[in-house]
C-alpha cells in the first residue's frame, strides 16, 4: 500500500494517507516534478502509461511522483528517475507550488509540488509500466503544441512550463 505525506501549506508534515484515498479526498500532500533538459536546451518529456490512475496517456515532464513517508524528497526524486527512466541523476531543487485539479474520474490532485531540474544528454531506458513514450523537444515547439492541444498534457506540467517561461521573459 503506497502512502503519501500529508502537509499543510507551509510544507510541514501533518500525517500520512494511502495514496488513492488522498486523491479521492483531495487532501494536500507532498509531490515532486523533475524537469530534465539536454545540453541543447531541449526538454525531456514523457507520455504517461495509459494504466496510470489519472492522466494516463498524457504528455508530461520527465518524472513526477511522491516521496514515501520517512523518505527525503531529494532521495525520492533520484529513486523515481531511476525507476521510471533508468537514469542516475541528482536533480537540483528549484521551487515549489501548490495546485489543485479534479479529473474526469473524480480523483483530485491537491499537491505541494517540489520542482527539481537536471541536465542529461543520454538515452533513457524507460519502464513501460510507467512511461509509454518519451522524447526531447524544443521548448518553443512544445509551448506551441500545448497551445494547440492543451488536453494532451498534464495540468501540473503546463503550470510548471508557464512559470518557467514567464520567469525567462521577465
Amino acid at each position: 500500500m503506497d502512502e503519501v505525506i500529508l502537509v499543510n501549506e507551509q510544507d510541514q508534515q501533518i500525517g500520512t494517507m494511502e495514496k488513492l484515498e488522498a486523491h479521492r479526498k483531495g487532501v494536500l500532500h507532498r509531490a515532486f516534478s523533475v524537469m530534465i533538459e539536454n545540453s541543447k536546451g531541449e526538454i525531456l518529456i514523457q507520455k504517461r502509461a495509459k494504466s496510470k490512475y489519472h492522466s494516463g496517456g498524457l504528455w508530461s515532464n520527465a518524472c513526477c511522483s511522491h516521496p514515501m513517508p520517512g523518505e527525503k524528497t531529494e532521495e525520492a526524486v533520484s529513486r523515481r528517475v531511476q525507476e521510471e527512466l533508468g537514469i542516475e541523476l541528482a536533480p537540483t531543487f528549484s521551487y515549489k507550488f501548490i495546485y489543485e485539479v479534479t479529473f474526469s474520474n473524480q480523483l483530485i490532485e491537491h499537491e505541494l509540488d517540489h520542482v527539481f531540474v537536471a541536465t542529461f544528454d543520454g538515452m533513457p531506458k524507460i519502464n513501460k509500466a510507467e512511461v509509454e513514450d518519451w522524447k526531447f523537444v524544443d521548448p518553443q515547439y512544445l509551448l506551441n503544441q500545448i497551445e494547440e492541444n492543451p488536453d494532451q498534457y498534464t495540468h501540473w506540467f503546463k503550470t510548471i512550463l508557464a512559470e518557467k517561461y514567464s520567469m525567462n521573459k521577465a
